[in-house]
């Protein structure tokens, strides 16, 4: 499968796996999932990759909202943080754009969740490919990946 799966398997938690028919044409490939699943947006989060003082880590955030650079930054303790170049992003976690997973990567990566995800019943994050869905409990989430979470989303 993925390696995301693996290591949601690996962890013995609970989750479903959810697939859709990607369309290579959609401008986001998170709002695309929460579409195509028929669940609220706020509860698919997405995978982003930034550089928090020249160092990699990941964002998670839900797909109708964006990333506040200044509160990831501070909720890792740095002072500046900017998006990832698509090729690093790539490298270090194992995936493809679209498809990068907070599970499962190549290389763990400090993570921030979104605090909002902790209220969620379940939250639906990537399976490690375009089109295939993660959906489970956000504290599992929070707890696989070893995160902290803050209100990094705007």
């Amino acid at each position: 499968m993925t390696p995301a799966v693996d290591a949601a398997r690996k962890a013995g938690i609970p989750f479903e796996l959810l697939s859709y028919a990607h369309d290579p044409a959609a401008e986001s490939y998170g709002l695309e999932a929460a579409e195509a699943l028929g669940v609220e947006p706020a509860s698919v989060y997405k995978t982003l990759v930034a550089s928090v003082d020249g160092a990699l880590a990941v964002a998670l955030v839900p797909v109708d909202r964006s990333l506040d650079l200044k509160a990831l930054a501070a909720a890792l303790g740095g002072k500046r943080a900017e998006m990832a170049a698509a090729d690093a992003a790539q490298r270090a976690t194992g995936y493809v754009l679209g498809g990068i997973s907070p599970l499962g990567q190549r290389r763990r990566l400090p993570t921030v969740v979104h605090a909002d995800a902790l209220a969620l019943p379940t939250i639906h994050v990537s399976a490690g490919r375009r089109g295939l869905e993660l959906a489970l409990d956000p504290a599992d989430l929070v707890r696989l990946t070893a995160a902290r979470t803050a209100p990094i989303a705007r």
